[in-house]
């Protein structure tokens, strides 16, 4: 039987520093930035965010699926997925500069003069004006978050005191939660993506586009935890409980992400071209007649056809190197696609990328890194009472 420890041996305090110093020069650097374009500051900002957003939004549908589904791979990870989940204070903190920032990158947050030289525009922005305006649109988002946050703190606070007393009736409440859960989970994604995304532009609307994002969300939330299973599995206890065999599982994971993804995104394509009509098509127009047609031809062959084909092969996936460097490409991937998703639209359908686009979220990403990793050492590594963690320990060892 492995020896499961009461306390992690994670030594966080390296990291932690070290993520949070790099966060904060890269913040300072774009704060002088924002000196000197305020509006680039801001539409960097909000590109950046969503990306760090959808990595712990994943974590957190992820986690309720694993406490409905059960399985090996979820008592592995779940740790992991619990710290991201635990990141939504700190990102609902996060949101501030978007909320200052709206009238720089939200054309409908604009003044209405500001639109005249544009009727289609103007006509679009008065047709969902009672939807589109800012004071709705901050409510719906702090809505947003306090939804995130209940339901994330709620399983993280079971999750603890099934630590403490070993109460199997606490699965069954975490099983309970977890099926409501999903359905907030799809509904405010879906309202969230439109309202921070899709609003760049307030002519253009998809009705798949929620379901795009949480596909997008689940695959980064994966890839992220290999990576960071990758990471932990050289010391004990992980080291004992991550064998190949758990990376085979979670690369299966990864890849049913990716088709899911893949399968949103190219339906989505696929009904605006069958239906060819004058309010949608130039959504794509920008992206396919002009320069960032070969970032789209990028996200073809970096973020689906290479990553499918060698997530297909059995041993890639039980290769921890293997599989941790294929879950980098398919993070750095989900980053440009968000940006050729968003760029467009800050560009006038032109191709550009400002500095503060790479710096923002390294800036960003320092800062979430380090309250991560806090959360994720404050307690051990494995659910130590989980009424299934010896069956799980058990057949890892096998």
């Amino acid at each position: 039987m492995i020896e499961i420890l009461e306390s992690s041996p994670l030594n966080v305090n390296v990291f932690r520093r070290r993520a949070l110093i790099v966060g904060l020069i890269a913040l300072a650097v774009c704060g002088i930035g924002a000196l000197i374009n305020p509006g680039q500051f801001f539409r960097s900002y909000l590109l950046a965010y969503v990306f760090w957003i959808g990595i712990s939004l994943g974590c957190l549908a992820i986690l309720m699926v694993q406490h409905m589904s059960g399985g090996v791979w979820g008592l592995v990870s779940r740790r992991v997925l619990e710290a991201a989940a635990a990141t939504f204070p700190l990102l609902a903190i996060l949101f501030l500069p978007v909320a200052f920032g709206i009238r720089s990158i939200f054309v409908w947050a604009q003044p209405a003069a500001s639109l005249a030289s544009n009727e289609e525009l103007a006509h679009a922005v008065q047709q969902k004006q009672l939807y589109l305006n800012v004071p709705f649109f901050l409510a719906r988002a702090a809505f947003y978050f306090a939804v995130w946050i209940a339901v994330a703190s709620t399983l993280n606070r079971w999750s603890r005191r099934q630590d403490r007393t070993g109460d199997r009736m606490l699965t069954s409440k975490l099983q309970g939660l977890s099926g409501p859960g999903l359905l907030l989970y799809g509904l405010t994604v879906t309202f969230s993506s439109i309202d921070w995304v899709m609003s760049l532009d307030p002519r253009w609307f998809s009705t798949i586009y929620g379901m795009l994002f949480m596909g997008g969300q689940g695959l980064s939330a994966m890839a992220f935890v290999i990576a960071v299973l990758a990471i932990l599995s050289g010391d004990k206890p992980m080291s004992e409980v991550v064998r190949p065999a758990q990376f085979h599982d979670l690369g299966k994971l990864m890849l049913a992400f990716l088709m899911l993804w893949a399968y949103f995104a190219f339906s989505q394509y696929l009904i605006i071209w069958a239906g060819n009509l004058p309010e949608e098509i130039p959504w794509y127009t920008r992206r396919i007649q002009s320069s960032w047609k070969w970032v789209g031809l990028g996200l073809i062959v970096l973020h689906f056809m290479l990553p499918f084909v060698l997530l297909l092969s059995r041993e890639l996936k039980r290769n921890r190197r293997s599989l941790t460097l294929l879950a980098g490409i398919v993070i750095l991937m989900r980053f440009v696609d968000l940006m050729w998703m968003t760029g467009p639209e800050f560009h006038g359908g032109s191709f550009g990328v400002h500095w503060m686009d790479i710096v923002m979220p390294v800036g960003i990403g320092g800062i979430w890194l380090a309250f991560f990793a806090t959360r994720l050492a404050e307690r051990p590594l494995l659910p130590i009472r989980d009424p299934y963690i010896e069956d799980a320990l058990t057949q890892a060892a096998d």
